[in-house]
């Protein structure tokens, strides 16, 4: 059988608000599809709250459903859920108390020994655990005494905070506000007066810039051709260089060869300094005789002859 359209949009918008009212009711701590047992108790107080647990010696076995404030009586009215596989006397007791420092509020079932079973709709007897009226107003006590010196604290707060800002001396706040007013006003002067030179150099900041640019990219260009160069392999020649050089000055210390020799050989110092008053002395004599040295004739005349102290030689031929 083919469904058509319109029964499918029918089902879904059903089905739809059949969900709706679930988690409604779920989130309110009511569970339509349950089937448990409603029970009933009151309280002088309210200290509960919607699906807080209703336990059997700590486990629980249902929650509270609703809390209803009765004008009439001044108490509050609770209903609860218990799972209706638990069976209890109608004459048991629903305790209020706490579980633990950080749990809320529960209700315990103290079952009482009888066998009149509780029936659904029952209302039951309540009591208040011992000392958690004691705790309440305790801790209300307390909130009031820490309240009141908060109040007093804040109070002092602000008569000291009222002197400070009326107060017109040095050490005033209305001073302070001053000088930090003139503070900020020079501040400001300053900023406007950084921007007018900032804009009359503009040009001369972004040639600057330029500069800086270029220096950088030139940079990094010697740094690269130094990186081809192999640089520690040219160190590495230059170290050879400077060790042969130091063993050809180590030899040359040590009078070998024939630069050691000349350093070295005090012989050959002394044949060159006389060698070197030899050439003096000739260089002398040709200033005081140039004829000895230098003979010219234009008719081809024989030059003269001197002897080694200078004295003209006859030739008798």
């Amino acid at each position: 059988m083919k469904i058509s359209k319109e029964i499918k949009a029918a089902l879904i918008v059903i089905l739809g608000v059949f969900l709706f009212v679930f988690g409604f009711n779920y989130l309110k701590g009511n569970n339509i599809l349950e089937n448990d047992d409603v029970y009933y108790t009151e309280f002088d107080y309210n200290a509960l709250s919607k699906s807080s647990s209703v336990t059997v010696k700590g486990n629980p076995v249902g929650k509270v459903k609703d809390i209803v404030y009765d004008i009439n009586s001044g108490k509050t009215r609770v209903s609860f859920t218990v799972d209706d596989n638990i069976k209890f006397s109608k004459n048991s007791t629903i305790r209020l108390y706490k579980p633990g420092l950080m749990d809320n509020n529960a209700l315990a079932i103290i079952f009482a020994n009888d066998n009149q079973y509780a029936k659904n709709g029952d209302f039951l007897k309540s009591e208040v655990e011992q000392g958690l009226v004691d705790k309440l107003t305790g801790n209300f006590s307390e909130l009031s005494t820490d309240l009141d010196s908060t109040l007093k604290s804040a109070d002092t707060l602000l008569i000291n905070l009222n002197g400070l800002v009326t107060d017109t001396s040095e050490n005033g706040l209305k001073n302070t506000i001053a000088e930090l007013n003139s503070t900020l006003k020079s501040f400001k002067n300053l900023s406007y007066s950084i921007n007018g030179v900032v804009s009359k150099n503009d040009e001369n900041i972004a040639q600057v810039l330029q500069n800086f640019k270029q220096i950088s990219e030139d940079l990094t260009v010697l740094t690269t051709d130094l990186k081809e160069a192999q640089l520690s392999k040219s160190i590495e020649k230059l170290e050879g260089t400077l060790t042969n050089v130091n063993a050809l000055l180590a030899s040359v210390e040590n009078g070998e060869g024939s630069l050691g020799k000349l350093l070295k050989d005090d012989k050959l110092y002394n044949n060159l300094e006389g060698a070197a008053l030899q050439m003096e002395q000739l260089l002398q004599d040709m200033k005081l005789n140039p004829k000895r040295y230098v003979h010219f004739s234009l008719f081809g005349k024989k030059p003269k002859r001197y002897d080694a102290e200078g004295n003209e030689i006859e030739d008798n031929n």
